[in-house]
């Protein structure tokens, strides 16, 4: 689980901001996604996306909103945030303004399965939901039947290894254990 910045020592990758540093929320509510698996996702899309530049990327489940702040840091043009918890949102809020990336970044405080419909769908989707609820599938084929995934928009979920993940419609295109994380990567099939 999340805990203070100063435990974490949460760090941005790679990119214009690699290594600076990213604060998270206080309390055990949310858990933050480890530098090492962060690398090791944006590994995975990169061998698919070929770049960042000019994406527009979701942040679900956004925690720390590190999953978000690394696409933007590797080129990636706009960044929407989601998470319910009100230390995340600050968390969010903080580590966007230190960046001053403000006009990159729309954070919204709800849950991730109450977005409206879409006017567009996104190219990357990242979702990084609690453990071993099913959450992360059921956002995913909610957001596609609201638009946000389109044909050609890439999605990551990340679950606790040995955790499986099946969205109708959609194929599982590479799955990469990472520690005590499995990340897995989905396109519409």
């Amino acid at each position: 689980m999340k805990g203070a910045a100063t435990r974490t020592g949460l760090r941005i990758v790679a990119g214009e901001w690699r290594g600076r540093k990213l604060a998270t929320p206080e309390g055990d509510t949310t858990r933050p996604t480890a530098d090492r698996t962060r690398e090791t996702l944006f590994s995975m899309l990169a061998s698919r996306l070929g770049a960042f530049e000019g994406l527009k990327v979701a942040d679900l489940f956004a925690g720390s909103g590190a999953l978000g702040l690394e696409a933007l840091s590797r080129g990636a043009a706009h960044c929407l945030f989601v998470d319910q918890d009100a230390g995340a949102i600050r968390a969010i809020r903080r580590n966007i303004a230190n960046l001053q990336a403000q006009d990159r970044c729309d954070v919204r405080a709800s849950s991730a399965l109450t977005l409206g419909t879409a006017r567009e769908p996104l190219d990357l989707v990242l979702l990084d939901p609690p453990y071993d609820t099913g959450a992360g599938a059921v956002a995913v084929d909610k957001l596609a039947r609201l638009g946000w995934i389109g044909e050609a928009t890439w999605v990551s979920i990340e679950t606790a290894r040995g955790e499986s993940v099946s969205v109708r419609g959609f194929e599982v295109e590479a799955t990469r254990d990472v520690g005590k994380a499995c990340l897995h990567i989905l396109r519409k099939s």
